[in-house]
């Protein structure tokens, strides 16, 4: 039986498999985190000056409206590659995990900001303008009641753009980015090593499960009963 594991997985290096895991589990961390800190003060401000809102201001709106659509539209390896000349500019590479980061970034923060405007216009009015009778600032409004009444909708928000992060990790992997995706292309790809293929997309398959379980159980445990 070991010796039938060991024929099915001969062109396995474990080693590889293990730092280019590490590779992307550093990918999904940073570009997650910058994703979140841009992403949700967009979001924010996408919400206070849409349509009817407190700050409603119709040109600022659409020409949010207008950036977040147009590089939500671009395909993610057609920006990878737009992007080398910023990505070396700020990182002195294109390659490898820092290399991959700016683009995940920019490829992630205006899918995140809509999807925190989307969970801030479901807040019930009645909370904003009680906030507002009481005479709270702008701030106290948007972190007193916006931000924590939203909260189990951010959070399913950062999950689902966490998860499309992993895919876009793999995408990355095309233009020498490190990774699953790397590793998938480089051997399972291109050398037809199609063991190392199926550990890859396993691998991948069970990240995002473990990234979609821990999001639904934070979902829950914040959500008002």
């Amino acid at each position: 039986m070991d010796a039938s594991f060991a024929s099915l997985v001969q062109n396995i290096d474990w080693a590889e498999i293990w730092l280019a895991t590490l590779d992307t589990l550093l990918m999904l961390g940073g570009s997650l985190l910058f994703t979140v800190l841009l992403g949700l003060p967009l979001g924010v401000l996408l919400f206070l000056t849409g349509p009817r809102q407190l700050f409603e201001q119709k040109g600022v709106y659409a020409l949010l409206s207008l950036l977040v659509n147009v590089l939500r539209s671009l395909p993610f390896i057609i920006l990878l590659i737009v992007m080398i000349p910023f990505t070396v500019l700020i990182t002195g590479t294109s390659l490898g995990v820092a290399g991959a980061i700016p683009p995940l970034v920019v490829g992630a923060t205006p899918f995140f900001a809509r999807l925190v405007e989307t969970a801030l216009r479901e807040v019930d009015r009645g909370i904003i303008e009680a906030t507002q009778a009481m005479g709270a600032t702008t701030r106290q409004i948007v972190l007193n009641a916006l931000l924590p009444e939203a909260r189990p909708g951010i959070i399913a928000a950062t999950t689902v753009t966490a998860i499309t992060l992993v895919s876009y990790t793999a995408m990355a992997g095309v233009v020498g980015a490190g990774g699953l995706g790397d590793l998938a292309i480089r051997f399972g790809y291109q050398r037809f090593q199609t063991d190392v293929m199926v550990v890859t997309v396993i691998l991948l398959l069970i990240l995002v499960q473990v990234l979609q379980t821990v999001g639904d159980r934070l979902v829950v445990h914040f959500s008002r009963k």
